[in-house]
Parts: structure tokens; C-alpha cells; sequence
């Protein structure tokens, strides 16, 4: 049986009660297995990191062997006694995807083109996810960070996706966007040309290492409100988190970043819109496609005036 109940002085007992173990009558020397390990095989359409998130999501019943009770266990290391009980997952449901009309800005039978809300996710985080992401939508060919809205280009077959992204590859794409940043630069104009690398203590993050990637970055300042500019950028290379960490590591951290600023407080959104897109689409001349400003920078700036 799965025990439950108050916790207990024991070490042991208070392992199965916060879901660590899950013991019945069996001899202390019975066999175990985690119950991450027991779904990967019960599951093996899923890998072994979406079906951790699951467990922890509560997505996860394990059925009492003696009266068939369910219990939700969100412990992915949580130890079974063998030969386990009945486990059942229940998948969630993903979000149905909403029409995208009032976002396209250009569609044929090779490419569809989005004005990315702020928000969205260009592609499912692991395996798995129930938000609605850019890939339900078309093939990706590069990526905007969820926080960043604006110009992106998908593909609607392989054969358009190797193109654009060949493109990308060879910097014959080129992108322009806007930021709005605390304080102002020195320079009205200027290109950043600093190595970034990952950051080791903190693995999702990036920063500026004499060691790394050659990463540039152009800018230009387009006016100051106050303690905040707005400013043009127009990446030459395309390193993950590129125009952020230049812009923190010029002391003008964008307005809203809340991994690379400490302004966050004063915004409801990362100020970083992708403006422009520049790129050749098959059976076609080369395009430049836009995505217009929107109405929160002007606010934004308007009341910091």
C-alpha cells in the first residue's frame, strides 16, 4: 500500500511522505525503480525530460495495489517498489492555435510571414509543450527570443526552409531592430564588436568573453526621452541573446530584461522589437519586411518625458 499521513522524526518516513518513496509491506531490500525511469518505459513516445516535467506538472497517478486510490506524485525520483502498481499519465491538452491574419504580414505558397507578439515562443521548450508556438504555424528558419515581438519569416516546405536558412547561415540576411535602453550612449552611432560566450555559472545565459564568439552589433540612436533612448540595432552576426548582452555590457541595458537589467520593474514587456527583416524568397526578387512599432514603446517613452 502507499503510505500516507503526518510526517514523522523518522528520515525514512519523512522521505515517503514528501513523495521520495513509496513503500508498502515489502522487505526493506525489495527492488525500486525511480518513476521517471518506469515512464520512459511505459511512455517511450516521450523522452525522459518532458515525462519530468509531466510528473512535476501533476500529470502523473500512481493507483494504490489494494483499493485502487489514485495519488498525484510530483517527485520524478520518487522510488517504486517492484513490480509497480498502475501509473497513469494523463497528457495534457495544447492549446488550440488562434488564426493569424492580423499578424501576417506576408503569405505565398513558400513563406509565411508574422508580426510575432510579445510572448510567444518561437519553438516548443524539450519535447513538448501545450503553448501555442511559431512552429504550429510553419517551418522554422530562425528564431526570436518569447520576450521579443516582431518580424519573422517561416517556411511552408523543406526545400524553403534549407534556402532561407542558407540566408541566415551566410549573413545575406539582415535584420534591423529597435530597443528602447536605460540612460544614453556616448556615441550617437557606433558598431560593438565583442566575443560573447555562454555563461558557464549560469548555462542559459550569455556574456561578453575575450574568448568567444566574434559577435557585432550596430547602433544608432534615434532620440532620449528622459533617463531612456531608443535606439536602432542591426546585428551582423546572430548569436543567441547577442543585442542584449552587448547593450548591458555597454551599461545601457534594454528597458523590461529581466535576465540582463534590472528595469523590469518599470515595464511590462522587454523593449526589443524585430523592425525589419531583409532576405530573398524563392521565385521572388529581394524583400524587406516590416513590422511597425508598437503602441507600448511610444507610451513607454511618453511617460518617461
Amino acid at each position: 500500500m502507499i503510505i500516507t499521513g503526518k510526517k514523522f522524526s523518522k528520515p525514512e518516513m519523512s522521505r515517503v511522505i514528501n513523495g521520495d518513496r513509496v513503500l508498502d509491506d515489502t522487505p526493506e531490500k525489495a527492488e525500486r525503480k525511480r518513476l521517471d525511469l518506469i515512464l520512459v518505459e511505459l511512455y517511450p513516445e516521450f523522452n525522459r525530460s518532458t515525462l519530468q516535467n509531466f510528473i512535476k506538472s501533476g500529470y502523473v497517478k500512481i493507483y494504490d495495489q489494494d483499493d485502487n486510490t489514485p495519488r498525484i506524485i510530483t517527485k520524478p525520483n520518487a522510488e517504486i517498489i517492484l513490480p509497480a502498481p498502475k501509473i497513469e499519465l494523463t497528457v495534457p491538452k495544447r492549446e488550440t492555435p488562434p488564426d493569424v491574419k492580423n499578424i501576417t504580414i506576408f503569405e505565398d505558397n513558400n513563406v509565411l510571414v508574422l508580426n510575432k507578439p510579445a510572448g510567444m515562443l518561437s519553438m516548443a521548450k524539450g519535447e513538448f509543450t501545450t503553448e501555442v508556438t511559431l512552429e504550429d504555424y510553419g517551418l522554422l528558419v530562425h528564431r526570436l527570443d518569447r520576450a521579443t515581438s516582431g518580424v519573422v519569416i517561416l517556411a511552408k516546405n523543406e526545400a524553403t526552409q534549407s534556402f532561407l536558412r542558407k540566408q541566415f547561415q551566410e549573413r545575406k540576411a539582415h535584420k534591423t531592430y529597435y530597443a528602447i535602453v536605460e540612460g544614453k550612449p556616448k556615441l550617437d552611432s557606433a558598431k560593438i564588436d565583442l566575443p560573447i560566450s555562454r555563461n558557464i555559472k549560469h548555462p542559459t545565459t550569455f556574456l561578453v568573453d575575450p574568448n568567444g564568439k566574434p559577435s557585432q552589433t550596430y547602433y544608432k540612436v534615434i532620440k532620449t526621452v528622459g533617463n531612456y533612448s531608443l535606439l536602432e540595432l542591426k546585428p551582423v552576426t546572430g548569436r543567441t541573446h547577442q543585442l542584449r548582452v552587448h547593450l548591458k555590457y555597454l551599461g545601457h541595458p534594454i528597458v523590461g530584461d529581466t535576465v540582463y537589467g534590472d528595469s523590469a520593474k518599470n515595464a511590462d514587456r522587454l523593449f526589443l522589437h524585430a523592425k525589419s527583416l531583409e532576405i530573398t524568397i524563392p521565385s521572388s526578387k529581394r524583400k524587406v519586411f516590416e513590422a511597425p512599432l508598437p503602441p507600448e514603446f511610444e507610451e513607454f517613452l511618453g511617460k518617461s518625458s
